[in-house]
């Protein structure tokens, strides 16, 4: 899962490297690539954005290597670069996912769900940013008879989802920009809202509610109430939310009963994280 909810101690020497002894003893299996290109992303753990020689400074690299693995990156979708500065993008979140299922990340999460689909009978997720869609990285069904669209590992477009829209609001502002450029927005049912206009303006005013809710967006007869899941410095780093049939999930009573609920977990989620053993580094 790509929630990361601490950050280390600024780092302000070059990483340090295994000792030669080390590398002995694992032989011929130690590939120098490999640990050079996790230097290169690790670096980034305190600075939103750097140049190639920040790059192959902090890391201990030449600037010819810091280049490739950069540019390297930048094609996979793992950074990107405006012809200066290098920035990591949201597929990075990815290879956190392992480590913070091994830290106990999805059982602290799966506590919390439970007792939100036990108290409401819905089915509750956490979701995270990846390229155009969401994925839903852990998932609660309902207690009682009702609507599971995808299973944990899932994907569903973002611009048409209440998590989606919590996430992309979440985005700097040419992050958010880059997205609309690219992303390919149709209706799914007739209450579909897609176009670039329509979203964003739906998307800033989830940022100022600090919750986002669909009428029947992504399906018929499904509606969805989400709220962010934050790290340290207050960015939203993944979402919280609560779907159900459209019949029993109206907005007034999705802000009126189910907010404050989902709210207080996803505060209970982000302490929890925080004081496990090992935190990650923050994005």
């Amino acid at each position: 899962m790509s929630v990361v909810l601490e950050l280390e101690r600024p780092r302000t020497t070059p990483i340090k490297r295994r000792s030669g002894a080390r590398r002995q003893d694992s032989g011929r299996y130690f590939v120098q690539a490999l640990a050079r290109g996790l230097a290169a992303i690790e670096v980034f753990h305190d600075a939103r954005a750097l140049t190639l020689s920040d790059v192959a400074k902090r890391a201990g690299i030449t600037r010819a290597t810091a280049r490739r693995l950069l540019l390297t990156l930048c094609d996979l979708g793992y950074a990107a670069t405006d012809g200066k500065l290098f920035t990591l993008r949201p597929r990075a979140l990815r290879l956190g996912y392992a480590y913070l299922s091994s830290m106990g990340w999805s059982e602290v999460a799966l506590t919390h769900l439970r007792e939100l689909a036990e108290i409401h009978g819905e089915t509750c997720s956490i979701s995270v940013l990846d390229g155009h869609d969401i994925a839903y990285a852990v998932r609660v069904p309902a207690t009682r008879h009702g609507v599971m669209l995808v299973p944990a590992g899932g994907r569903l477009p973002a611009y048409c989802t209440s998590p989606g829209r919590i996430l992309l609001g979440g985005l700097p502002s040419d992050e958010l920009d880059a997205y609309f450029a690219t992303a390919q927005m149709r209706p799914l049912t007739k209450h579909t809202v897609c176009t670039p206009a329509g979203v964003r303006k739906i998307i800033e005013q989830a940022r100022r509610d600090g919750y986002a809710f669909t009428d029947e967006e992504l399906d018929y007869g499904v509606n969805c109430i989400a709220v962010p899941i934050r790290d340290t410095s207050g960015a939203t780093v993944a979402s919280l939310n609560l779907s159900a049939p459209s019949s029993r999930l109206r907005r007034r009573e999705a802000v009126g009963k189910m907010l404050p609920d989902l709210r207080e977990a996803a505060r209970n989620i982000e302490m929890a994280i925080r004081n496990l053993p090992g935190r990650p580094m923050a994005r």
